[in-house]
């Protein structure tokens, strides 16, 4: 099992520079993300609009002069957004990560399945299909893997609400029998479960054939703010709040053997949300390696 990093941690560096900083640190996997440049989102660790064979033989020999290599292309957005326009820019900017992934040679993509807070859920699965049908067999014509990160997105289009469909296992097992594609998995992160109350060891066995990749975040619960919360109207940083691997429940440790024990031998990649190491850039890389060193014991 390998320890690595969501890059839009480090989203004021050029990608040449975390990919340096990374192999310099001793990670030898990054996820990349890939969000279109000029938003008001995040910079891009990877802009996918014009990149070419030659980009990417060039960042993959960069890469592997640093000991580093790729495991996932990231773009997390809502390819099921009410507004028309804005659903068709995301769903062909998820059509270009599939090209960059190819190109690079990683087997891996992470999104979103999203949500339009003016359908029931019923209809937000029939939309799903609808969107990711073809973008399933034009990635699996690639060899590419879709992974679906399981955030619920609390508040996302509207308070109170998830705004990402893929966020418990009842609809995990709903969207696998609707896209009952090979290349159509989970990029899974247990942080999520933890304050839903999942129970997100014993999930794996059933799971296992679709855990294509995994995020490594914790969460802390604050039992004293808990008691005046329900999950029902939880957004971000109520009762419970994101942290580094090792500063929250998840005993990583058990977390990385169930895993094992069910054929994952993959990249634990840290989603740096912690909002302790999140002002300065120092900060940010001092997290990421607290995050690595606790891992590191774990997976010992």
């Amino acid at each position: 099992m390998h320890i690595g990093f969501l890059t839009n941690c480090l989203r004021e560096r050029r990608l040449p520079e975390i990919i340096a900083w990374a192999g310099a640190n001793g990670f030898a996997w990054l996820e990349v993300a890939c969000w279109p440049p000029h938003t008001d989102k995040m910079d891009p660790s990877l802009d996918v609009s014009h990149f070419t064979q030659a980009d990417a033989d060039a960042l993959n020999a960069f890469a592997k002069q640093h000991g580093v290599a790729f495991s996932c292309l990231t773009y997390c957005e809502n390819p099921l957004d009410r507004d028309a326009a804005k659903r068709d820019a995301m769903v062909r900017h998820l059509y270009r990560v599939v090209d960059a992934a190819q190109r690079l040679g990683v087997n891996t993509i992470s999104t979103f399945v999203g949500r339009d807070e003016t359908k029931t859920q019923a209809q937000n699965f029939d939309e799903m299909t609808r969107v990711f049908t073809p973008l399933l067999e034009y990635a699996a014509e690639r060899n590419i893997r879709v992974a679906i990160e399981n955030c619920p997105m609390p508040g996302w289009q509207f308070e109170g609400l998830p705004g990402n469909l893929a966020y418990a296992p009842v609809l995990w097992d709903e969207m696998f029998t609707r896209l009952p594609y090979a290349n159509f998995g989970l990029n899974l992160d247990p942080s999520h479960l933890v304050w839903l109350g999942v129970n997100y060891y014993d999930i794996v066995p059933k799971y296992a054939s679709r855990i294509f990749h995994t995020h490594a975040k914790d969460t802390q619960i604050y039992p004293d703010k808990r008691a005046t919360y329900s999950i029902l109207n939880s957004g971000w940083d109520t009762w419970w709040k994101y942290r580094l691997p090792g500063k929250g429940e998840i005993d990583w440790r058990r977390w990385a053997a169930v895993l094992r024990a069910n054929g994952y031998d993959g990249v634990l990649s840290i989603e740096h949300e912690d909002p302790d190491y999140e002002h300065t850039e120092e900060l940010v890389k001092e997290g990421l390696l607290i995050g690595k060193k606790n891992l590191r014991e774990a997976i010992a």
